[in-house]
């Protein structure tokens, strides 16, 4: 340091810190040998604490306010300097300004997925992200534990710390909550208030830190979980796949759909739908629709007559040759479905054509 930045430095007697940056915690107040005037000013500003250090022990603590340092306002540093009558021109002294207003900017995150055991999902996956914000609560525990003799101590070298202990907090959370993974999204303000005060339980009183708010603000699933969740509810939400099947096909039939308004919508869709329902036949499916389904097909018979067999033969043809007596009960005949060639009396579906005839009315 030069001549004149050493004349400058005796020669100031006002104490104070313009704080422009958002995330420094602790400043340490610069002064040539660390030399204070008798009767020097002292200006500690609103979201302010200044600390006095002085031979490596913490002295006294000045709350927000305009000050002039002597011996009356500064007794703890009198008596470890023993000072009995007040003290001489300078007295050297270190003195750290404490940020105590809240840092509001900060996140947080899971750094790995958290392993859990889900009941809808089983063994499952899930990150985490959030935001945080923070403020010095205590700046003589502050000092110690923390800062010791930085000169500038700034949020980002907190950050670390702070992440992996909410992270260890919210594991051990969802662990104790056993809520569901569908159902955390509804709880977040909860789990928030929940957390916030785990990882406050775990930093006041060791590091002299404060945590205003802690939000969490997503919990995610893997990628293959999210895409097999969007599959299910996609499913839900499109209720009957043989009819959206239906309209899909009449959408795709150029010229049906576009062009011609609702009507050539509606023709698309009612065109679609009879393909759809062609194809699914085609297929051995059945259709659902909101008729009744077609009726079987009718049974068709083979006759045996002189050592041969002729047919098919439908029910109309088969009456014509019983009127005729070509068939006859004894007639042997056979249809798909029977093991063998029977009489034909024998077959209930055609007994009845070979009864007697009712006598004549009197």
């Amino acid at each position: 340091m030069g001549l004149f930045s050493k004349l400058r430095g005796e020669l100031i007697d006002i104490i104070e810190w313009v704080d422009d940056s958002r995330h420094t915690l602790v400043w340490r107040f610069p002064r040539y040998q660390n030399e204070i005037k008798n009767g020097a000013q002292l200006i500690v500003r609103p979201g302010q604490s200044a600390v006095f250090v002085t031979q490596g022990r913490i002295a006294d603590v000045f709350e927000p306010g305009h000050y002039e340092l002597t011996t009356r306002n500064l007794p703890i540093l009198s008596t470890l300097s023993g000072w009995k009558h007040g003290f001489d021109s300078p007295f050297k002294s270190e003195v750290y300004f404490v940020s105590t207003r809240q840092v509001t900017d900060l996140k947080w995150g899971t750094p790995n997925p958290i392993m859990l055991r889900d009941p809808d999902f089983g063994p499952i996956r899930l990150r985490a992200f959030g935001s945080y914000s923070l403020k010095a609560k205590d700046a003589k525990v502050l000092l110690k534990e923390l800062v010791g003799t930085d000169g500038v101590f700034a949020t980002d070298e907190l950050e670390t710390l702070l992440r992996s202990t909410i992270s260890t907090a919210f594991a051990e959370l969802l662990a104790k909550s056993q809520l569901a993974a569908l159902d955390l999204a509804q709880n977040y303000q909860k789990l928030s208030e929940q957390l916030r005060a785990d990882v406050l339980g775990r930093i006041d009183d060791e590091y002299g830190l404060d945590l205003p708010q802690l939000a969490i603000v997503n919990v995610s699933f893997p990628e293959e979980v999210e895409k097999a969740l969007d599959a299910r509810t996609s499913m839900g939400v499109l209720g009957d796949l043989n009819r959206f099947q239906q309209y899909q096909v009449g959408k795709s039939l150029p010229g049906m759909s576009s062009g011609g308004g609702a009507a050539g919508d509606a023709m698309g869709m009612g065109v679609g739908f009879a393909m759809a329902q062609q194809m699914a036949r085609g297929l051995g499916g059945a259709v659902p629709s909101g008729g009744a389904p077609p009726p079987p097909p009718a049974p068709t018979w083979h006759v045996a007559e002189a050592g041969a067999s002729h047919g098919p033969l439908g029910a109309a043809e088969l009456d014509a040759a019983i009127a005729a007596g070509r068939v006859r009960g004894d007639t042997l005949v056979w249809t798909a479905g029977m093991a063998g060639w029977a009489p034909a009396a024998s077959i209930a579906a055609l007994a009845g054509r070979f009864a007697p005839p009712p006598p004549p009315a009197k």
